[in-house]
């Protein structure tokens, strides 16, 4: 492993991997990235955040087309870096390869589960990264570090070469600390033409309900973005939604979910509580059918946390699977029907600032729990954020 004071304890592994083609005039030319230990890189284990994992599993005998795909845009690749155990965690700690340090804010989590990628970016020893996202494995990361992330659209970028988790909700997503190299990095992997040019939304939807979850006061978080919308495109495009009432109305499948109850009512939206619930259903189940031979035959050393949700995962059954599919479909159409083709839905990326390091288990759950009230809004539609 790379050195800890160096690196901020971001990267599992430093080599070099230069550019496909010496041409000065690529779309990423003179751009370092880092690779989440996800990624498949010809002749290096992949590594999925756990030794056992790394112990019996042989070198990669060949590239994912992501990193591929930016070699090929001219960046050159300096590493791979740390994540959280089998990428089942948001919170950034890995008992076995230490925690990544974030950079703004050390004596707090990094965020999970491409935390290395995260922190690389952060505290710019890299131009950009690339990770994966599930269940809020970029944007939760990227709004702990103070960078860009984004998660694209289901099935945008080819998951070829990438560990799955779980294969209904993972996507390749990319961080950068400068939104300009955000949009190169995406140009590329989203292989859009240099012709493709930018549309203005035809309404912004302030989503008042999960802007009221945050700890940070909602008007203070609304009154700049409103400014910044009235300047761009003009006033006449901002909407209201209360999106939980949205969702329970065009959702019904959800019903299935709704009695399972909340822990924190108070901080909850019944709806999106829900909406959480099936997704972390499904993801188990898929999680179980990728894995969990693998975790039954080999009992891996996990982490505290992330070994009772694998363990929780591998006895998961089939019951309710179908109806999480149902959900799926029909909250895609209705935030299909909701923005149009154009239109943005504004919530917060997590409820809060990042956990304290150590922070006691029982309020990080509780505070895992919010988050992926709103995190699972683009996680089960497959839209982007």
């Amino acid at each position: 492993m790379a050195s800890r004071d160096s690196d901020y304890g971001a990267f599992m592994e430093k080599f070099v991997l230069q550019p496909s083609s010496s041409a000065h005039q690529l779309p990423l030319s003179g751009l370092t990235f880092a690779i989440k230990d996800i990624f498949d890189v010809d002749g290096h284990v992949t590594g999925f955040g756990n030794p056992d994992w790394a112990r019996t599993h042989s070198a990669a005998t060949s590239t994912a087309p992501a990193v591929l795909a930016v070699l090929s845009g001219g960046a050159t690749s300096i590493g791979k870096t740390i994540m959280d155990e089998m990428a089942y965690s948001i919170n950034g700690e890995n008992k076995h390869y230490g925690t990544p340090t974030n950079p703004c804010a050390p004596d707090r989590v990094p965020g999970g589960s491409s935390s290395g990628s995260a922190v690389a970016v952060g505290a710019k020893l890299v131009d950009f990264s690339l990770g994966t996202d599930t269940g809020g494995s970029v944007r939760v990361p990227a709004s702990y570090c103070g960078i860009f992330g984004f998660r694209p659209s289901h099935s945008a970028v080819s998951t070829a070469g990438v560990i799955p988790m779980a294969q209904s909700f993972d996507t390749v997503g990319w961080f950068a600390w400068d939104p300009k190299i955000l949009n190169r990095v995406g140009r590329v992997l989203l292989q859009l033409a240099d012709d493709v040019n930018l549309v203005r939304p035809s309404q912004v939807i302030f989503a008042e309900d999960c802007l009221q979850l945050s700890s940070i006061p909602s008007d203070r978080v609304t009154q700049g973005l409103v400014k910044s919308v009235e300047k761009l495109f003009g006033g006449h495009i901002i909407e209201n939604v209360i999106l939980g009432d949205y969702v329970k109305d065009k959702v019904p499948s959800l019903q299935h979910f709704l009695s399972e109850g909340n822990k924190e009512q108070e901080y909850s939206i019944p709806s999106l509580a829900a909406l959480s619930s099936a997704m972390r259903l499904l993801q188990r189940y898929e999680f179980k059918n990728n894995h969990g031979d693998w975790v039954t035959t080999v009992k891996p050393d996990l982490g505290p946390g992330i070994s009772e949700r694998v363990w929780e995962a591998v006895r998961t059954s089939a019951q309710k699977i179908d109806v999480c599919q149902s959900v799926k479909t029909e909250l895609r159409a209705a935030l299909s029907a909701l923005l149009g083709d154009h239109g943005i839905l504004v919530i917060p990326t997590v409820p809060g600032p990042p956990p304290k390091l150590q922070m006691d288990p029982s309020a990080l759950e509780v505070f895992r729990a919010r988050a992926f009230s709103l995190l699972s809004i683009a996680g089960v539609s497959g839209f982007c954020q």
